[in-house]
């Protein structure tokens, strides 16, 4: 659907990596594999690293360039939980069961803090998240998530801030009040994504690059994958491509729609002016349908994001759509020089459930809706732990309904875009 590249698009992220963007072959003549993962991003990178690990002969088929797509450009948030919240995997699991996969999700935060260290690299991690509201009306979603987490999910670190301890938070008149969660934190994804590359192959794993998948098909008990100048065949294969999925298989391409979002980073502020900004450092995101979301960087620049597409274009000018918004937050960075500016798509689901699942040996991860760096290493435990034989926690996501878009493959986004200028209205009320 979207026309790929074979270099990274031009964000802070690609310039802050640009001595570590080492291009990697392209797949050619006829190999084997026990594992074959389609998609070099988050799920295809810790589902291959955990296998790998495990002593698995894992290959990683990658169209672009390891972490090209949404992994590669995301906020950088690691925020826990999922895009739905947990009333919607509540009401599909029961509560015994949505309670596993909220603990996953807290095992996740964990294991993100602990993978750079226990691999060697650096992804800029930085602790904590604070959910601010806008609107004095939906501070109590605040309140009543804090209550919820610690009585029924058993996260008791949340901490309410009220409106006049916001300063030492966020320099923004903008927020009524803010709820902070220490187990979140935001990172440099790319970072992130390069240095479970490099684990991946110092495992023994495979990472091909420039190697689209055109096509699969079942030969006996094996599946065979072919791209423009090779094929391979493996016992197990696993769909990581999300918004890229696109005809590689229709039935699960229609559960997701591809929405565009983007964000700017500023050019460097000094260390004082980044520190009045967010003097604790967190990422931030509000509780408005389509939010704002920003962090600082180590060299001081504000990264922000929140802007939104449904019918698969950018803005002309992302920098000139996301100024508005940003000034809005921070009045005191009126005219402030925004050195880079891009976007890219998200893959998302009806419900805003994540899409995991098998048929036989064939998985398949997706749809995490804008909010994938915790939940896609979450995803990944699961399908990897199946792989080897474990497949409860697989079998929690299996229960969980993920449906086709109404209208086909020409009306869904238009559809969907109709839908949420409600929302939108409702935000600006």
């Amino acid at each position: 659907m979207f026309q790929q590249s074979s270099q990274h698009v031009a964000s802070y992220y690609a310039h802050s990596c640009a001595d570590r963007l080492l291009g990697r072959a392209a797949l050619e003549g006829e190999h084997t594999a026990e594992v074959l993962i389609i998609g070099a991003g988050f799920s295809g990178l810790h589902t291959a690293l955990r296998l790998a690990l495990a002593g698995k002969r894992v290959t990683l088929l990658e169209a672009s360039r390891v972490a090209w797509a949404a992994s590669g450009r995301n906020g950088g948030q690691a925020i826990l939980g999922w895009s739905c919240d947990m009333p919607p995997l509540e009401a599909a699991l029961g509560y015994e069961r949505a309670r596993r996969l909220w603990d996953g999700m807290r095992w996740a935060a964990q294991e993100l803090r602990e993978l750079p260290v226990r691999h060697g690299f650096d992804c800029d991690y930085r602790p904590g998240h604070l959910w601010t509201s806008v609107m004095p009306r939906r501070i109590s979603l605040l309140t009543e998530w804090q209550r919820e987490a610690s009585h029924k999910w058993g996260h008791d670190g949340l901490q309410f801030i009220a409106r006049e301890q916001l300063p030492q938070w966020v320099a923004s008149e903008r927020y009524q009040a803010g709820l902070y969660d220490p187990e979140g934190g935001h990172l440099n994804p790319l970072k992130l994504a390069l240095g479970l590359a490099a684990a991946i192959e110092r495992a023994g794993g495979c990472i091909y690059e420039q190697s689209k998948a055109l096509s699969y098909r079942e030969e006996g008990d094996q599946y065979v994958v072919t791209t423009e100048r090779g094929c391979i065949r493996a016992n197990v294969l696993v769909l990581a491509c999300n918004a890229y999925l696109d005809q590689l298989d229709p039935e699960l391409a229609s559960c997701v729609l591809p929405v565009g979002t983007y964000q700017v980073a500023t050019a460097p502020l000094t260390a004082e002016q980044a520190t009045e900004l967010l003097p604790s450092n967190v990422c931030v995101t509000d509780n408005q349908f389509v939010l704002d979301y920003f962090r600082r960087t180590p060299d001081n620049r504000l990264l922000f994001g929140g802007g939104c597409t449904y019918l698969g274009g950018m803005p002309k000018d992302i920098a000139a759509a996301t100024r508005p918004y940003l000034e809005r937050v921070f009045p005191q960075l009126k005219g402030v020089e925004l050195e880079f500016s891009w976007g890219g798509h998200i893959d998302l689901t009806l419900k805003r459930t994540p899409d995991i699942g098998r048929r036989g040996d064939l998985y398949w991860l997706q749809g995490y809706s804008g909010h994938g760096v915790l939940p896609t290493l979450a995803g990944a435990r699961a399908v990897s732990d199946a792989i080897l034989g474990q497949p409860d926690e697989l079998t929690l996501y299996q229960g969980l309904s993920n449906g086709s878009f109404p209208g086909g493959k020409y009306l869904a986004a238009p559809l969907e875009a109709i839908g949420k200028a409600w929302y939108r209205l409702r935000d600006s009320i």
